[in-house]
Order: C-alpha cells, then structure tokens, then sequence
C-alpha cells in the first residue's frame, strides 16, 4: 500500500515530518524498500536502457516478465546499474536477457514513458534511453526478466501488438541501419573486471 506524504499537507503523522524536506514529495510504503529505490511508485524516474538488435530483416524481441507492460512483446533492456555508462547497459542487458552478443551500440532517442494509475498518480516514470545495434553472435534464449526471446521479421511487427514507440524506434532503427556505412567489424564487448 502507497500513499503519497508532503510535508505541507496536514494529514502527515508528526513524527514523520521532521524527516522530509520542505515541499519534498516522497513515498511511504509498508515493506522497507527505500523509495528512491522503487521501480512501482518511484521517488524518481529510473534510467532504462532498450536496444533495437537487427539481423537481416529480422528485430529481437523479448516477452517482458515483470511490469510494467509484463507479458507484452519488447525491446531487449533495463535499468542501469551504478557506475555504469548507457551503452555497457545495452550490451549487458541483450546478454542478460537473450544471451545474444551486439556490435556497438548506437544512440537512437530518448523516450519518457510515464504511467499512470487510477487516482492519476505516477505508477511507473522511466527515462527510456534507445540505442540500435547489429546481432554480432548469439542464439536468442530468454533468461533474467524475460519469458521469451526471438528474431521477428520487421514485416509482422504489426501482428505483435507491440507499444506505439517500440514500434516507432524499431522502425527507425531499420532506416538508419539501411542508410549508414558498411559495418565497421567492431563490436561491443562488456569490460572485464
């Protein structure tokens, strides 16, 4: 249970306010997650990072696991870590979701996707950061956070029910790929620790 707490209302419990800054907005839930840490009524906008992987004329996609938008079809991505910059994220991510390994990632768009529930509060706020890469090795196998993972031909993309701006990005991935230079062999690889 959530309930929203600012420090100028009057129906805040006084031992609380001591602890929030002035016009602060935060979130107070039962379980000892700090807010600023949570993905479902967040403090904050979380940074995700999606990766549009092309081979040939074909998109991987992932079934997401976990909400928002779980069991919808997908972009390979998730939250960066800290420490870590976007595109080591795209790569990682693809890896960790799909076992599937991307030559250098390249920057696409940014995207706000901001849900909202019932009462019109922000449910879900994620800062969607979209880079499109080249399939470098790899057979797709769903693992971490997503119930499948497959090559889908670009032309049947409509039949998936996919996200305006998923389908949007993949789209314009295809294009830009279409219209860049050769491939330049390099690939993106994960630092080693």
């Amino acid at each position: 249970m959530h309930r929203r707490v600012n420090r100028l209302q009057d129906r805040v419990v006084p031992r609380i306010l001591p602890t929030i800054p002035n016009g602060l907005v935060c979130m107070i839930d039962d379980d000892d997650t700090p807010a600023a840490d949570r993905r479902e009524y967040p403090a904050r906008p979380i940074v995700g990072v999606g990766v549009v992987v092309l081979r040939k004329d074909s998109v991987l996609l992932i079934k997401r696991g976990n909400p928002p938008r779980a069991g919808e079809w997908s972009l390979p991505g998730g939250s960066q870590h800290l420490g870590e910059t976007v595109r080591q994220t795209a790569a990682r991510e693809v890896l960790e979701e799909t076992g599937v390994v991307i030559d250098a990632p390249q920057f696409l768009e940014v995207i706000d996707a901001i849900m909202r529930d019932d009462k019109h509060e922000v449910q879900y706020h994620y800062t969607l950061i979209d880079f499109w890469a080249e399939w470098r090795s790899g057979t797709p196998l769903a693992a971490d956070d997503a119930q499948s993972a497959e090559w889908v031909p670009l032309d049947r993309l409509s039949e998936l029910q996919l996200w305006s701006k998923t389908e949007q990005v993949i789209r314009e991935a295809a294009r830009r790929r279409d219209h860049s230079s050769p491939r330049s062999g390099l690939s993106y690889r994960l630092p080693t620790s």
